[in-house]
């Protein structure tokens, strides 16, 4: 009797350590896409990022944070009722999209260590809480940019 418990009970141990292995590979990490990312000119020591994060899967994920060598404090703010606040991460909805744009959800550079000029790009690197993080070039674009939201 007690070896076939044992027998039961490994054989439930490997089902179940299977199952858990299927669903991590199954559940793979989101497939994100970044696209329409800019910097305007900074005209004082802080800046603002904006860009587009498509996700073509299945599975959500989160913007966590930035790092870049332009500034060692990047933050993640959004705006509601007329007012900035720091937030904590952003989601990317599965088969969604996270847009960060000027009048809503952005990503503030703080205490520039440089001011880059247009025509100059800042290359930044997205970490998320499932996916491998991306490098960009944020295109430095004239202050005052907006591109047209379609």
């Amino acid at each position: 009797m007690t070896r076939r418990t044992t027998a039961l009970s490994a054989a439930v141990a490997l089902a179940a350590a299977l199952a858990l292995t299927g669903c991590s590979s199954s559940g793979s990490k989101p497939d994100l896409q970044v696209s329409g990312a800019f910097m305007p000119q900074p005209v004082m020591d802080m800046a603002g990022g904006f860009l587009t994060i498509k996700n073509d899967s299945g599975s959500a994920d989160k913007l966590t944070s930035v790092s870049s060598s332009l500034s060692d404090d990047i933050t993640l703010h959004e705006t509601k009722n007329q007012k900035m606040q720091q937030v904590t991460s952003f989601d990317i909805p599965a088969n969604g999209e996270l847009k960060l744009e000027r009048g809503g959800s952005h990503i503030m550079f703080m205490a520039l260590k440089s001011k880059p000029k247009q025509g100059e790009k800042v290359a930044v690197e997205l970490h998320f809480e499932k996916s491998d993080p991306i490098k960009v070039d944020l295109p430095v674009e004239a202050p005052n940019h907006n591109p047209q939201q379609h």
